[in-house]
């Protein structure tokens, strides 16, 4: 039954079996390069803006009832190590990639939350988003998918704690740390305002996340259908140790979230990629993308824009040579 709901239902294996239908009526054989490439392509891009759409209208109407002021003051509440997990927790609840991330760790940031408390929100708002949990069970299943937001979330409170240990308030822009915030009445709203601006949130996300989609889906099918197996075995596979500190380094210069690397991912590892390296490029991707960094580093100084790449690059890397070493028990 759990196979077939990951298959039938999050993996939708039922329009894929549709869409080659229709592409062998018209003459095309998808056992083949071309046939092939068309297939995956079509497949994935209708799955990904179909499973995009409903979780985003789930996630955004969730967040509805966590606007900026009322996270500030549900983090407010907590002290210490807990501070550290409720803001974690917090980021799976908000928007879906860095970029967007950013504004709120700057308004958390500049109303006096703790620094450790609002990097924990950071981290974990595009790496371990609730989207990116049935995501990955469509593709991986639901084993790979609980560990990698529970070690996404684990890297989240140890790079906040670490950060809160090592006091530096004092490496965050002046305007940040002098600026001055107003509480701002939220205005209660039902349930059919809620459903209309998560539908609004729905339209306006697809929007921008659609071009990403077609570009990964792209990159996963040439991947898929032109690239040999051996060259994916030889660069990502288990004779090369260092393919998990590989795929990190070049999800960095990259700009997507994971929409768009699902994909990329699905494709390296049909092809021979080991789990650890192909789960590290998307960490690698959604939390450490050059365009979220040179944002970022308005926010704060160099000093801890580095720390904070270099706990992430680190925990990313740990993670992927965990999955590595577990691949066989969970596949």
């Amino acid at each position: 039954m759990g196979a077939w709901f990951q298959e039938e239902v999050l993996g939708m294996a039922w329009l894929e079996r549709w869409i080659a239908a229709g592409l062998a009526a018209l003459g095309l054989d998808t056992g083949g390069r071309i046939g092939g490439s068309i297939l995956f392509f079509l497949y994935d891009c209708i799955k990904i803006m179909v499973l995009l759409g409903m979780l985003i209208l789930l996630i955004s109407y969730i967040q509805s009832y966590f606007p900026p002021e009322r996270s500030r003051r549900i983090l407010g509440r907590f002290h210490g190590i807990g501070a550290n997990c409720t803001a974690a927790l917090l980021g799976t609840v908000t928007p879906f990639c860095s970029c967007s991330s950013i504004p709120l760790f700057i308004g958390f940031t500049g109303a006096g939350l703790p620094l450790g408390v609002t990097f924990s929100f950071l981290i974990s708002s595009p790496m371990v988003d609730l989207g990116s949990l049935i995501l990955l069970m469509s593709i991986f299943g639901w084993k790979v998918a609980v560990i990698y937001v529970v070690l996404g979330l684990v890297i989240a409170v140890v790079g906040g704690t670490l950060i809160e240990r090592l006091h530096m308030e004092n490496e965050v822009e002046d305007y940040i740390r002098k600026g001055k915030t107003v509480d701002i009445p939220q205005e209660e709203l039902h349930f059919a305002d809620r459903l209309n601006d998560a539908w609004a949130q729905v339209v306006s996300t697809a929007r921008k996340v659609f071009p990403y989609v077609l570009i990964g889906v792209g990159i996963g099918a040439v991947i898929h259908n032109w690239i040999p197996e051996a060259w994916v075995i030889r660069v990502l596979g288990g004779r090369n140790s260092f393919g998990v500190v590989l795929a990190t380094i070049v999800g960095i210069p990259m700009y997507a979230d994971i929409f768009g690397t699902i994909p990329i991912a699905e494709a390296l590892l049909a092809k021979g990629a080991l789990l650890g390296v192909v789960l590290s490029f998307m960490m690698g991707v959604t939390t450490l993308s050059l365009p979220s960094l040179i944002m970022l580093r308005k926010a704060v100084k160099p000093k801890l824009l580095g720390v904070f790449i270099s706990i992430c690059a680190a925990g990313i890397i740990l993670v992927g040579y965990f999955f590595n070493a577990i691949q066989k028990f969970i596949i």
